[in-house]
């Protein structure tokens, strides 16, 4: 929107044609997305306190949590509205793919508010029944997956790419469609079950969309993406804005999320964030650098798998509780040292997902 009226102003005075620039466009939509999260972060919280949205606590969890019961929930809206408010007053509101991003993230926020809304208002503890959940993120999972496989100009745009191979290139055709939808409903829910301490989900989700905006940033200019010999996609550059949004957005929650919690994200923010991540991983080309940066979340989502394929088969549970960030409470690690430890180790993964562009 603001780019728009740049060029306006552009034709007076030249100096507005800096806001032409991706980086300085993504450092604005990072300041803008923490100023407004910080700004409306109180008002939302006493908003959501005064409407009694409080968090139930599982009484089978750690006896720490208990004291968290009530704790207002659904913050995760404060993150997708700076979000969108960020990208488009920053982004070039004419590129396609900040339209996919903003739609899956809005419908998938939405499936999520629901969720949330039953538990915590209608108090039913099933909140959106799975067969309804999975079917309104199926439909816009899949219906990305449409738009994505038919906007594509390039055969390498519907190609599979390993990382740290120069030249493997994996041509999907129609199946794109399938991982497309695999990866976006997947990283959705696997955010989701990492959301489950105070700061755990929202610091590796900003630190994978970081880099995500920096193949987002390669992938659009064209000079580096042959010198880095990983795929041209043209417009794909425009991402690192709606990622700088989601940098600060969630820099901006996690002031008020870091432990003690004063607000949860609920599966609002964590089904929309993720979601969001995959579908940037898919315009990019970089659906397996998502599952290493996004290794916690791998995790999280396994430990789950895990538990419930081996008590359904043994009546035996391999964790004392999942997900496995419960496992380790229940060991007795303090739940800051479970959420720092697990921001290092997805730190050290993000720097190995971002070392795939000169490893070949």
């Amino acid at each position: 929107m603001l780019l728009w009226l740049a060029e306006f102003l552009a034709q007076y005075n030249k100096g507005f044609l800096v806001f032409h620039y991706l980086t300085l466009r993504a450092i604005l939509s990072v300041s803008t997305a923490l100023a407004l999260s910080l700004w409306w972060g109180p008002w939302m919280i006493e908003k959501l306190r005064s409407l009694k949205f409080g968090q139930a606590i599982r009484t089978d969890g750690p006896q720490s949590h208990l004291a968290k019961t009530g704790t207002p929930t659904m913050g995760g809206a404060l993150i997708l509205v700076a979000i969108c408010v960020s990208t488009l007053l920053w982004s070039n509101l004419s590129n396609p793919y900040i339209w996919v991003v903003l739609a899956v993230m809005l419908v998938f926020g939405l499936v999520g508010w629901v969720d949330d809304y039953r538990k915590v208002v209608e108090k039913n503890p099933r909140g959106l029944p799975g067969r309804w959940k999975y079917l309104w993120q199926s439909i816009a999972g899949m219906g990305a997956a449409v738009f994505l496989y038919q906007y594509a100009k390039t055969p390498v745009e519907t190609s599979l790419i390993l990382p740290f191979f120069k030249s493997v290139i994996i041509p999907l055709g129609a199946f794109y469609m399938v991982l497309t939808y695999f990866v976006i409903v997947g990283a959705s829910n696997a955010v989701n079950l990492t959301d489950g301490l105070d700061g755990l989900a929202i610091m590796p989700t900003v630190m994978v969309a970081a880099a995500l905006a920096i193949f987002a940033y390669l992938s659009g200019n064209i000079k580096f993406a042959m010198y880095l010999h990983i795929p041209y996609v043209a417009g794909s550059g425009e991402l690192i804005v709606i990622c700088g949004s989601i940098i600060g957005s969630g820099l901006g929650f996690l002031w008020f999320n870091a432990y003690p919690a004063q607000v949860f994200m609920g599966d609002v923010g964590a089904l929309a964030l993720g979601a969001v991540l995959g579908v940037i991983a898919v315009i990019v080309r970089q659906e397996i650098v998502l599952f290493i940066m996004g290794g916690v979340f791998v995790m999280e989502t396994v430990s789950v798998m895990l538990q419930v394929g081996s008590f359904k088969l043994t009546g035996k549970r391999i964790f004392r509780m999942a997900p496995i960030h419960h496992h380790y409470e229940l060991k007795g690690w303090p739940e800051t040292k479970v959420v720092v430890r697990f921001w290092i180790i997805s730190f050290m993964l993000v720097l190995l997902g971002l070392a795939s562009l000169k490893i070949r």
